[in-house]
């Protein structure tokens, strides 16, 4: 059902409609089947609403996976925001990453579709590569702060370590989809753990410190 044509939804209201139906049929009905149309008319709008916010298809898609990935950052800093303990901070981190990761398979069938994707289209990859490019320097910002906070060295360059939790993650979301009996939450919680303390070795375990 279309919506009163003559009250005018704010910009970020409408954008927030097509995003959430959009994630509903994307997930329901996988990438090529999926029509703008049905997106537009199950949120409420015309087709044009689509293609004035995002567009195209292409780009609404990659809009989801982005939107996900904020959100998911925005919760771990959170989650984080008033610790200044690294082992307390390190276990909330995982455990978040975990659930989002096990409990969020359909958003991981997505960011897997859109990569294959990308490696046989342009115009795709044109618009993963500056998004995976944000998440990365998002969480070397949130890596960065950590370390302030604790007075931890990272075991390696913020960017290195950026890199290297970015496609743990990635990894232990495909991991999680092809076979959740063998990487199950506790699996994928401590290799997170594994890692994050890896690269945030207490002040005692860094060898670079007198």
């Amino acid at each position: 059902m279309q919506r009163n044509p003559n009250r005018r939804l704010p910009r970020e209201e409408v954008r927030r409609r097509l995003l959430a139906e959009a994630t509903r049929v994307f997930a329901e009905r996988g990438y090529a089947d999926a029509r703008i149309e049905d997106i537009a008319a199950g949120a409420g709008f015309t087709k044009g609403a689509v293609y004035s916010n995002f567009g195209g298809k292409q780009e609404l898609f990659g809009a989801i996976l982005g939107d996900g990935a904020e959100t998911e950052l925005a919760a771990v800093r959170e989650e984080i925001r008033d610790l200044d303990d690294l082992p307390t901070m390190i276990g909330r981190v995982a455990s978040l990453v975990t659930r989002r990761i096990v409990e969020d398979s359909g958003r991981g069938h997505l960011g897997l579709e859109f990569a294959a994707r990308a490696a046989r289209d342009e115009h795709t990859r044109q618009i993963l590569a500056p998004m995976r490019r944000d998440q990365r320097e998002g969480a070397a910002r949130s890596i960065a702060e950590v370390a302030e906070r604790t007075g931890v060295r990272p075991a390696v360059d913020l960017d290195q370590a950026a890199l290297i939790l970015h496609c743990l993650t990635n990894g232990l979301v495909n991991e999680h989809i092809a076979d959740p009996e063998a990487v199950d939450a506790e699996a994928v919680e401590r290799a997170l753990r594994t890692a994050l303390t890896c690269l945030l070795p207490p002040p005692g375990d860094d060898p670079g410190r007198e």
